[in-house]
């Protein structure tokens, strides 16, 4: 925060016992935040700049939301600080007075966001509260915030936020949601050589990403303001999208699908001897899958960031889910490149590069200097940047065949949420108990300790049975393998 701007925001004393601040609106030309500035704002919004002024008397009245329990945060210390402030809350509920603010953070879309912790709670938990200044907005901009508060309410995910409370007071909507300390993707590539990311933390965040994406589609939310600024990172270097005022809601029929395939993972590269039961191994095994996409989702509103709209949406003609998995493209692009694919000289220059029949290009590299697994990744780009989203890849099955594609490889999507964040520059991740490499499946030491374990074992086992032979000999019993040294394991019938 500048200067200049210091004496618009006045910060109480510790021992002030009222509510620590009132908020004044008035308007600003653009978005703006306290860690980094970015000149790409989304379309069809405004800004708010929230000043403090004298305090707030304890005695306005002001309400708050039923507490949305979330069963997959339980154990999470912010729930147990908001638990332990609504038991002593007279009404069993969080209000403002129940909150010190600490500091401004930054502008959101539709408000300012600040950095407070409970009162009269020892713990050191720290939460965001986005203040909305209601009598600022025009009714359209209201109904963002009556949307991005409905959606709030219903997520439940580790990659998206938490609604801890909604209070409103006077004419402001308070929304008290997770603070993530390590800023956004925009911030961290900003830090980077030539605003890359190296290819492994871009299948790291890319994943992610994918998995809070198909949680909103999965529950008919189309994000559409999917970009950097808006993948916000966490205490533990995990991701979380922000900003919901953009979305909209649609019907969606989940469906489990059957899906025929070779049979290929956990297939081990040695050649073993052929025996009796070799021939029963079937070469296809058919497999269910969960989808769940919002595919008749239908909107002509004009909104979102220009270097990530999709064709689609600058033609005006109408869109729909599609969107979601175009900007999906756009951003693995950027994290890789630096910059956005259709990138032009002014906003207009960009919509008509991304509205022409021009497809993705990328940067020619010497050939010391391609990486493993970019061919994959520029795949993947280029069959979600597909004009027609009638052939985008997503559109029809969601992140369900996203997944499947190699650039993904190697990734157990069930156990995600546990792998540890890449080390990238400018990046401080407060370290998790239990972490697992996001493609190996562990550290090298937990591989080692599996590795002496089963050494451990086939020794037992090879002294019991009186052969000279290892666990791996042809005999007629199940036994586990580690394919490629990562820990899973394999049923393999000898």
């Amino acid at each position: 925060m500048d200067d200049k701007d210091a004496t618009n925001y006045y910060f109480p004393p510790p021992d002030y016992s009222d509510l620590d601040l009132s908020f004044t609106s008035t308007t600003t030309d653009r978005t703006t935040t306290t860690t980094t500035t970015s000149a790409r704002s989304s379309l069809a919004r405004s800004s708010l700049a929230l000043s403090f002024n004298d305090r707030l008397s304890t005695t306005t009245n002001s309400t708050s939301t039923t507490l949305h329990k979330r069963p997959h945060r339980k154990s999470d210390p912010h729930w147990t600080a908001i638990k332990a402030a609504s038991t002593l809350s007279s009404t069993g509920s969080i209000h403002l007075r129940h909150l010190k603010l600490i500091r401004h953070l930054g502008t959101g879309n539709l408000g300012r966001v600040f950095l407070c912790r409970l009162r009269d709670y020892d713990h050191n938990t720290q939460f965001a509260l986005k203040v909305v200044d209601r009598d600022a907005l025009s009714p359209k901009k209201l109904s963002q915030v009556q949307t991005e508060a409905q959606i709030l309410s219903l997520l439940d995910h580790p990659f998206l936020p938490t609604l801890y409370a909604h209070i409103e007071v006077s004419h402001y909507t308070c929304l008290l949601i997770d603070y993530c300390p390590n800023g956004d993707l925009h911030s961290l590539l900003s830090k980077q050589p030539s605003n890359r990311l190296p290819l492994e933390s871009v299948r790291f965040y890319a994943a992610e990403v994918l998995v809070a994406l198909e949680y909103l589609h999965a529950n008919g939310v189309v994000y559409r303001d999917l970009k950097p600024e808006n993948v916000l990172l966490r205490e533990d270097g995990h991701v979380m999208l922000s900003d919901f005022d953009l979305c909209f809601k649609s019907d969606v029929v989940p469906k489990l699908e059957t899906r025929s395939h070779r049979r290929t993972a956990g297939t081990p590269r040695r050649r073993r001897r052929c025996n009796c039961f070799s021939d029963r191994r079937p070469e296809e095994e058919t497999v269910m899958e969960f989808v769940a996409e919002p595919t008749t989702a239908f909107s002509k509103s004009c909104v979102g960031t220009h270097e990530y709209l999709a064709p689609e949406l600058v033609s005006g003609n109408g869109h729909g889910n599609g969107v979601d998995w175009w900007a999906f493209g756009v951003l693995v692009y950027e994290l890789l490149n630096g910059t956005t694919p259709f990138k032009g000289a002014s906003k207009e220059a960009t919509l008509r590069n991304i509205a022409s029949s021009r497809g993705v290009r990328f940067q020619v590299e010497a050939e010391e200097e391609v990486v493993a697994g970019m061919a994959e990744a520029r795949d993947l780009i280029e069959k979600l940047l597909v004009k027609d989203p009638r052939r985008r890849l997503g559109c029809a099955r969601g992140a369900t065949d996203i997944k499947r594609h190699p650039f993904f490889n190697g990734i157990k999507w069930p156990l995600i949420r546990m792998y540890k964040p890449p080390e990238v520059r400018g990046l401080v991740v407060k370290k998790a108990k239990s972490q697992m490499s996001h493609v190996t499946g562990g550290s090298s030491f937990q591989k080692r300790r599996r590795l002496w374990w089963w050494k451990g074992l086939n020794s037992i086992m090879r002294k019991s049975m009186g052969a000279k032979r290892n666990l791996n000999s042809n005999q007629n019993y199940y036994c586990y393998c580690y394919a490629n040294g990562s820990g899973s394991k394999v049923r393999k019938s000898g």
